[in-house]
């Protein structure tokens, strides 16, 4: 099946309540591969002296990044829950300034995704905010059912 996966990131990740909540965006995608964007806001702000964003926001954003670039990964589209999630934290992001996370899938076997991720400003991708990899699971088919079904609501054949 062909997929626009950029399409379709559109169409699920504002689903997600936490992606939501978060402001996180998709900006690219294709099979194993994701970019994806958080506005700096001050309700995500962890240290509120220097208007940093809080950790949590930022492994939100990388999980969330690797996560639907390993399901993009797999034949059909499926879900592939974290199993392992490593965070390098490489400095402070910058108070005012979007984040953007890219990930991509390093490889693949019949039970685990591997990817790596990082995270930073926008012309900054040689200056990191956060480099991370992790390890996510594929599912049996009767488990991945369940997301097709999901899915429907979304019209996946409108955006293949």
């Amino acid at each position: 099946m062909n997929i626009d996966y950029t399409k379709l990131m559109k169409a699920v990740i504002p689903t997600i309540r936490h992606c939501e909540v978060l402001g996180i965006k998709t900006e690219e995608a294709r099979e194993g591969y994701l970019k994806m964007q958080m506005p700096w806001h001050e309700k995500l702000v962890g240290d509120t002296d220097h208007g940093v964003i809080h950790g949590g926001a930022l492994t939100t954003l990388l999980d969330t990044t690797c996560g639907f670039a390993s399901a993009s990964a797999l034949d059909p589209w499926g879900l592939a829950p974290t199993l392992d999630l490593r965070i390098d934290y490489m400095r402070p992001a910058t108070q005012g300034k979007a984040i953007y996370a890219v990930a991509e899938v390093y490889r693949k076997t019949p039970n685990v995704i591997f990817t790596r991720g990082t995270a930073f400003h926008e012309g900054e991708e040689d200056l990191p905010i956060a480099h991370c990899t992790a390890t996510f699971m594929q599912l049996d088919h009767a488990v991945s059912d369940g997301l097709k079904a999901w899915l429907k609501d979304f019209e996946v054949e409108k955006v293949s």
